[in-house]
């Protein structure tokens, strides 16, 4: 991979958002059939972040302007803006147009990308493969949702899954090739299409008051048929991966999850042979928040002096289509 590619494509800054807004458990307690020891034992999650008005562009924006301030980026020298989403503010402009206005990104051009939970694994990959063709000088990746938006707030099984929540990074090349992403493994199988999706509000079933009436426009799982496919998707390509670059368990210093559930986060390092402790984790604090947990678990490990150039990391994730990959990334700053 490396001998095709003109540079490689590393992280360089790294930003994200939550609302102050908190669901806890105790919330879920007063409004569905549940308990608090039942939603940590099941799931992991404590709380989730709320955000109570705008769309998903508020907290994308928010989460680019952290990322800008922080590193000091100039929004002129942006070149490409990717947003990974689910709950576009609308159909159509994509939101990464919306967040271009905002920041004031004059010289982006950019698109949104819908892949559900593997929304910013694949975002991430599309803006690295721009940028090691050396077209591109600083991509910004944008994994964003508020899934509150499409949250049946009477469905027990689903409604405690879910937070709101956006993080970024910046995608810049580097000649040395031995930092930045490394490889990736990435899959789709549309045979997963019923068992977690939303039934109405695209073509296929166009908003109506029978749409509307039933619910249609809310999120539709099967716990348990995505459990055991997210289970084993994950732990499978995160191996393949490992075994495909020769890596060790002593060589990697964190597996990146997806965080939809503490029990597929310990599955999937189990199968790796890491420990808890080399496994990043905040679904405790912010829930599901779909696109926004990779990048967003990125951000405050690195915020928090817990990652060091030279890092070997494995990112993965599972989510709707069913859509599922990993990537391996080595750290590039300090």
């Amino acid at each position: 991979m490396n001998q095709e590619k003109k540079y490689s494509a590393i992280i360089t800054a790294v930003g994200m958002y939550f609302p102050d807004k908190i669901y806890d458990n105790k919330y879920f307690e007063s409004i569905v059939d549940t308990t608090e020891e039942w939603i940590l034992t099941r799931t992991g999650i404590r709380e989730r972040r709320i955000l109570e008005e705008g769309g998903t562009s508020v907290l994308a924006t928010k989460a680019a302007l952290d990322l800008m301030q922080k590193h000091n980026v100039k929004a002129d020298e942006i070149d490409c803006i990717i947003v990974a989403t689910v709950t576009p503010d609308m159909l159509f402009p994509p939101t990464a147009c919306l967040v271009q206005k905002r920041i004031g990104a004059v010289n982006a051009w950019g698109f949104d990308m819908e892949a559900a939970c593997s929304g910013f694994l694949f975002a991430f990959q599309t803006g690295s493969a721009l940028i090691e063709s050396g077209q591109y000088r600083k991509i910004l990746v944008i994994g964003a949702d508020k899934m509150s938006s499409i949250t049946d707030y009477t469905d027990r099984n689903n409604c405690i899954l879910f937070g709101d929540g956006a993080a970024a990074v910046l995608i810049e090349p580097s000649d040395d090739k031995s930092f930045g992403l490394q490889d990736s493994i990435l899959h789709v199988d549309g045979s997963g299409e019923t068992a977690l999706h939303m039934k109405a509000g695209g073509s296929l079933n166009p908003p109506s008051h029978e749409t509307v009436d039933k619910k249609m426009h809310y999120i539709y799982q099967d716990g348990k048929a995505v459990f055991k496919v997210a289970v084993k998707g994950m732990a499978d390509v995160s191996v393949e991966l490992m075994q495909k670059n020769n890596l060790k368990s002593e060589d990697i210093a964190f597996l990146v999850p997806h965080q939809a559930n503490m029990r597929i986060i310990d599955a999937t390092a189990e199968r790796m042979g890491l420990s808890r402790d080399k496994v990043m984790i905040n679904i405790d604090r912010y829930g599901n928040t779909t696109a926004a947990t990779i990048p967003s678990c990125l951000t405050e490990y690195y915020r928090n002096g817990k990652i060091k150039k030279g890092d070997k990391l494995i990112l993965s994730a599972f989510g709707a289509g069913y859509t599922w990959g990993a990537s391996y990334i080595v750290w590039a700053i300090d």
